[in-house]
């Protein structure tokens, strides 16, 4: 059946441009109304989207392509752009247009007062164009424009408070870690435009190129690893993670952005995208599993020893990036990994949106400072508890579901790596514990119940006494929805009804349910939630249990496992000398050489000037003089040759 809406899934990216170009040039002048055409920019954009899924899964819907613009002729070749539309990237097109829509209404509250709202709208705007131009590309080039415009993005919005040293720092961070990713999906393309049979980057030419073996399989290996690495800078796995925590210097809204649907999923749908590639090297594979795993349980582990509410969730989003690359690169298919983001995108932007609720009313990101809000933040206090409950992955909430398809593949095909997941469920469900406690039950502690002498996430000094209350409903309203999602979005696909692994793959999937995955799963996600509550609520285990025994440990994960003290000393401080050496060449010896010339022009311009006086007696003496030099040389020389 040919599809109806995909011939105009161009206008799902259009209409956000249009907002930031409309945000940019009389962005002051609108006022109010700009915040409401970037509302309703992204409105309109979702609305396509949906009705773009909705007619895909009403029925077997051909995939549609249209790639008639010629961009780029070299002799021969011809490169076309245009746009995709098939299951895998309509329905990242609904998470990434709903998502993005609800943190624009939840921004219209937060971001209330800022002086520079408007640009804040427009950034926005820009962010979600470029992922959702990403998502629909049709070639392997134009995925990399806007791969690399989403990183221009973030850099704006991780340093949209650029008046404060934290902010300049962490967007520099997240743009120049990225860019080392970056370079691996270069080289990776042009790797495939060297291979691929008549140069072709277009989506359904790679797929049957390496579907049918017309790679030699060593370069296969590579181009997969390459890729990877580039979908390893924006997803945030190890070593490339270290950005994405710092990039919660940034507004609230943006962390809900950037963690749920837009940055780091990129990362995720660019392997799930590209999956024919790495599914036809195993090797590639193996490494991907392997790192994702490893991801997943390290930044679970610095979860439980972070204080800042926001950077407890970073690290949660590092570990479930771990996750769903593991499920990538364990090698069934895409499914498991796209039902964990799909499912990750609601309760983490729930959460995250949540902790902005709470920050909004307490005016401080450390949980230690926090406590007894339920009392007197009902709604954000229900909508945080079920996204804690939906990311530990307790039934019957998405995470459960999507956790558990995971674990399930990982038992049958990788025991190691489902012993990873398992370990890491524990700590996520331990940490978010110790989290929800901390802040929303017990007493009220620190400045949540006096006043604040600190920078609030507006980034401007508060020292007013305040009473902790709800949000307004521009806020309250997202994490409602949210909640709602983070309850019913895994029940697309469970081991009793597999729509969407069906509807993705277009294959049939006879998973069953694993009851020793489920129990062992649940099991860990319950100790993890029973110890946090021993220990955060009910007080019964002390809370320095670890750090008063083994104070090693509680600094090693409260440090990071020390990787960016490693990185400044054996990266960015060999760097910064290379530069110092660097730049003495540089003024010492170029631009010396450079003086050097200059000077000896200049000096022998002079001396020209003076000779040329134009007082007749001194060319008088100097043709005498000169006159003199010819005869003696002359004569010297007859001198020379008669002796």
């Amino acid at each position: 059946m040919v599809s109806d809406y995909s011939q105009y899934a161009w206008l799902i990216p259009l209409f956000p441009l249009l907002a930031f170009l409309a945000l940019t040039a009389m962005g002051r002048q609108l006022k109010d109304l700009g915040i409401y055409i970037s509302i309703f920019a992204m409105l309109a954009s979702f609305i396509v989207a949906l009705l773009i899924f909705v007619e895909r899964i009403g029925g077997k819907v051909e995939d549609y392509t249209w790639n008639k613009l010629h961009w780029l002729q070299v002799g021969d070749f011809t490169l076309n752009m245009g746009f995709e539309v098939n299951n895998l990237n309509a329905l990242m097109l609904v998470i990434v247009t709903l998502v993005s829509l609800l943190v624009n209404i939840y921004s219209k509250g937060y971001m209330k007062g800022d002086e520079r709202i408007h640009v804040f709208f427009g950034y926005i705007a820009l962010f979600s164009f470029s992922m959702l131009g990403l998502v629909i590309s049709e070639n392997m080039l134009e995925l990399y424009i806007f791969w690399e415009l989403v990183g221009v993005c973030s850099f704006l919005l991780v340093g949209f408070w650029y008046f404060k040293p934290e902010a300049k720092a962490a967007a520099k961070k997240a743009f120049i870690v990225t860019r080392i990713g970056d370079v691996g999906l270069f080289i990776a393309i042009l790797l495939l435009f060297w291979y691929m049979p008549g140069h072709a980057l277009d989506f359904t030419s790679i797929h049957n190129a390496f579907t049918t073996g017309k790679i030699d399989p060593t370069i296969i290996t590579w181009i997969a690893i390459l890729i990877f690495i580039g979908a390893m800078g924006k997803s945030g796995q190890f070593p490339l993670h270290t950005w994405l925590p710092d990039a919660m210097e940034g507004p609230t809204p943006i962390s809900a952005l950037i963690h749920a649907a837009t940055m780091v999923a990129a990362g995720v749908y660019l392997v799930a995208r590209t999956f024919d590639i790495f599914h036809a090297s195993p090797d590639a594979l193996l490494v991907v599993a392997y790192v994702g795993g490893f991801t997943a349980i390290f930044a679970a582990t610095i979860g439980i020893a972070q204080n800042d509410i926001k950077r407890i969730l970073a690290y949660s989003t590092v570990s479930q990036l771990g996750y769903m690359m593991m499920a990538l690169g364990i090698g069934v298919s895409y499914t498991s990994g796209m039902f964990h983001l799909f499912t990750h995108a609601f309760f983490k932007a729930l959460l995250f949106l949540g902790a902005g609720s709470v920050i909004h009313a307490v005016h401080t990101q450390d949980i230690n400072e926090m406590g007894g809000l339920s009392r007197k933040m009902k709604i954000t206090t229900w909508t945080f508890a079920i996204g804690t409950l939906a990311l530990s992955g307790i039934f019957p909430f998405a995470g459960f579901w999507s956790k558990d398809m995971i674990l399930t593949e990982a038992y049958e095909h990788n025991q190691l790596l489902f012993w990873v997941g398992v370990i890491a469920a524990f700590f996520t469900a331990f940490y978010m514990s110790r989290l929800f406690f901390l802040v929303f039950m017990g007493s009220p502690r620190g400045k949540a119940k006096t006043t604040d002498d600190n920078h609030d996430d507006h980034g401007h000094a508060a020292h007013t006494a305040h009473e902790p209350h709800e949000s307004p409903a521009t806020m309250t309203t997202p994490l409602i929805i949210l909640a709602v999602l983070a309850v019913v979005a895994g029940f697309v696909n469970t081991p009793f009804n597999e729509w969407l692994s069906q509807w993705l793959t277009g294959h049939d999937h006879d998973e069953k349910a694993n009851w020793t995955v489920i129990i062992l799963s649940t099991l860990a996600g319950v100790l993890g939630i029973g110890l946090g509550y021993l220990i955060y609520l009910k007080r019964t285990i002390p809370r320095d249990v670890v750090s008063s025994k083994m104070p090693w440990l509680y600094t090693l994960l409260n440090r990071k496992y020390f990787i960016d003290e490693i990185y400044e000393g054996v990266i960015v401080k060999p760097l910064r000398g290379l530069g110092w050496i660097l730049e003495l060449f540089d003024v010492y010896i170029v631009d010396g050489i450079v003086r050097l010339v200059a000077f000896t022009v200049v000096g022998l311009g002079r001396l020209g000037s003076r000779l040329q006086n134009g007082q007749l007696q001194t060319y008088g003496v100097i043709m005498i003089l000169g006159m003199l030099i010819l005869v003696l040389a002359i004569a010297g020389r007859r001198f020379i040759h008669a002796g």
